[in-house]
């Protein structure tokens, strides 16, 4: 009888990588696999969003910032498409995860905390990319809109998708039940896209309010993606790149401490 040769444990070094790449792959087929659900119906949700301004605001609308009105709305609405389905793929990811009680799959591999962090960030940035360039290709055809500054454009759709991809993953972990995700995206999410300045300058507001969307990160998501599409903002894209990767970081370091616990995902 030929005795087994012995098994020493599999060494992944400082990084799983394998393990890393296979979490984001899961979690980026999540969403192309109903494509139709994840990307084909955000940009319609865009594309009615504009639709319904034109209609209601008419061609009378005077400019804003110097650009006409649907030219501005359109990277804000961009923004807004982004963040919420950037929130969306890992809040759901998670949330159901723990529902249907196989949270334990993410759980027991050899995936560090960070690696579980970076690897639900994978999707929900990879998301927000797709749908930014499928937005993008549409203004493009439709209204003309080239980006002004692709590379601010491409910075703020990736921080974008980072920064709500954690809050994202920060909620699911937080709620236990679909009727406490659905409160936290109606009541936090949903205020903090539309009231950043999507479809108005925060230049319009009260003193008051004006300073309370300046401490609104997402107001700089979408304010440094309308100067990267079309070269205008309320304030500087640089210092909103500074508040945006602090943001991120902050958001994904208290995420980052929830899965280094087990906080509501270990008995």
């Amino acid at each position: 009888m030929q005795i087994p040769a012995k098994q020493t444990p599999r060494s992944f070094g400082r990084v799983n990588w394998m393990g890393l790449s296979t979490l984001a792959k899961r979690e980026t087929l999540r969403f192309l696999v109903v494509w139709t659900q994840t990307l084909l119906a955000p940009l319609v949700t865009a594309g009615l969003f504009l639709l319904i301004f034109t209609i209601a605001i008419g061609p009378g609308r005077p400019d804003v910032m110097g650009v006409p009105f649907l030219i501005f709305l359109a990277p804000g609405i961009m923004m807004m498409t982004v963040i919420q389905n950037a929130f969306a793929n890992t809040s759901s990811s998670m949330v159901i995860a723990k529902v249907q009680g196989n949270i334990v799959d993410t759980l027991m591999p050899p995936l560090s905390p960070l690696e579980i962090l970076l690897g639900y960030l994978a999707g929900a940035i990879a998301r927000g990319v797709m749908i930014a360039l499928i937005v993008a290709v549409a203004l493009a055809v439709v209204l003309g809109l080239v980006p002004q500054n692709p590379l601010f454009s491409f910075v703020f759709v990736i921080l974008g998708g980072a920064f709500m991809g954690a809050l994202g993953l920060f909620a699911g972990i937080f709620a236990n039940k679909f009727d406490q995700m659905a409160a936290i995206t109606n009541f936090i999410v949903t205020p903090l896209a539309f009231l950043s300045g999507t479809f108005y300058s925060v230049q319009a507001l009260p003193p008051v309010l004006n300073r309370i969307s300046h401490v609104n990160p997402v107001f700089y998501l979408i304010d440094g993606l309308r100067y990267g599409m079309i070269g205008v903002s309320d304030s500087s894209p640089y210092l909103g790149t500074a508040i945006c990767i602090f943001a991120t970081f902050l958001v994904c370091g208290i995420t980052w401490q929830m899965l280094r616990t087990g906080y509501r995902l270990k008995a």
